[in-house]
């Protein structure tokens, strides 16, 4: 109180006369209780030391057995610690075990995970390719949403159909393995072949092979070029291919081209196909039917979209009565001036292998590097 009554005298610069009187009356207390507190302590010392001289076995006993005590605790605690490091050797050993065994398991099982993952992804990446040829991929992608796949029209595309000359006569002279087996060698080279250009494969019928540019994705005026050019680099193609039983036989093949309007869209639900309809088909297939071995028919429409682009030389034919249609004029693809596709040396080997036996042996390959994985 003393000090709280002086630190109001700092702090304001002033103190009243009470306040004076109360700082000075408790100054004085505390002293005389400090004083107070000294001596007492002091007494007590005294009176401690007097009590150890007059009874000194008592504080030796009081001390000895103090000292007892304070050692059978720390042996008692020593004893609790060895009992425990013992437990822990015994029980550590059991803990790494089951560590071990855990871990390993948790291996066995990741790994065989990144394996069925793998798998997995080989296997969907192979069903979303064999989507992909039979269906565009923006319509296979709209049938994986559960959308409905509208009919779609298209102001102007172009439509190629080839077969082969003499398919009949081949076909009575050859079992039906050997001509799956011709067929399969000779559209996996057109297959090949068409890759190189913004075309789309509409399908295969028999000896038939049907080719449209233009759409699912639209490419403007592009599409009459780029199936003149594929045309001639089929030609070309073709010239170097032999059957496979009948080496001594030359193939050749009618090629009919035809431009215009058509609209496309997928019909069924089962087995799901991505169909053209459309005058414009009916009449590339009359070019090809009234074309000439290893020429190129088409029609006066895909001449004229030939000579905007430019590039492209044709024949006149003449005037050609085609069914449903009347007479037509008709005209050949001779060539084209710049760009011309080149002759391949020679046809690839697994040519002739079946795309199943191709699919076996990319599993395999697949296992082979999940293993190395």
């Amino acid at each position: 109180m003393a000090s709280l009554y002086g630190t109001w005298y700092l702090g304001t610069g002033k103190s009243s006369l009470y306040s004076l009187t109360q700082h000075i009356h408790f100054e004085s207390l505390a002293r005389e209780y400090i004083l107070s507190t000294e001596l007492y302590s002091f007494v007590v010392s005294k009176e401690n030391k007097m009590i150890l001289l007059q009874y000194p076995e008592h504080f030796d006993l009081f001390h000895s057995k103090h000292v007892q005590s304070n050692k059978i605790f720390s042996l008692r605690a020593s004893i609790v610690m060895v009992i425990l490091l013992m437990l822990v050797l015994i029980i550590s050993p059991v803990i790494v075990i089951l560590v071990h065994h855990a871990t390993t398991t948790i291996q066995i099982y990741t790994n065989s995970f990144v394996r069925r993952t793998v798998q997995l992804r080989n296997e969907k990446r192979k069903s979303d390719k064999l989507l992909y040829q039979m269906l565009p991929p923006a319509v296979v992608r709209q049938l994986k949403s559960d959308k409905q796949v509208l009919a779609e029209n298209f102001d102007s595309v172009t439509i190629y159909f080839s077969d082969i000359v003499g398919f009949t006569n081949i076909s009575t002279l050859s079992s039906p393995m050997e001509i799956v087996n011709m067929l399969n060698g000779l559209y996996t080279l057109f297959d090949l072949c068409i890759q190189k250009y913004d075309v789309y494969k509409v399908e295969t019928i028999g000896d038939s092979y049907m080719v449209v540019s233009g759409l699912p994705q639209r490419n403007g005026n592009k599409h009459a070029g780029e199936i003149a050019t594929m045309s001639i680099d089929l030609l070309l193609n073709i010239k170097k291919f032999t059957i496979p039983h009948r080496p001594n036989e030359i193939l050749q093949m009618r090629i009919g081209v035809n431009t215009g309007p058509c609209v496309a869209g997928v019909v069924g639900t089962t087995m799901p196909r991505y169909c053209l309809f459309g005058d414009t088909i009916n009449t590339a297939s009359r070019m090809e039917s009234t074309g000439e071995a290893m020429k190129i028919h088409i029609s006066n429409e895909t001449r004229l979209a030939l000579e905007e682009l430019g590039g492209f030389t044709v024949e006149f034919r003449g005037k050609m009565d085609v069914k449903g249609k009347g007479l037509m004029n008709t005209y050949w693809l001779t060539g084209k001036e710049t760009g011309l596709p080149t002759i391949p040396e020679e046809i690839p080997e697994n040519i002739f292998i079946p795309k199943f036996m191709q699919m076996i042996t990319s599993d395999i390959e697949d296992v082979s590097d999940i293993d190395k994985f």
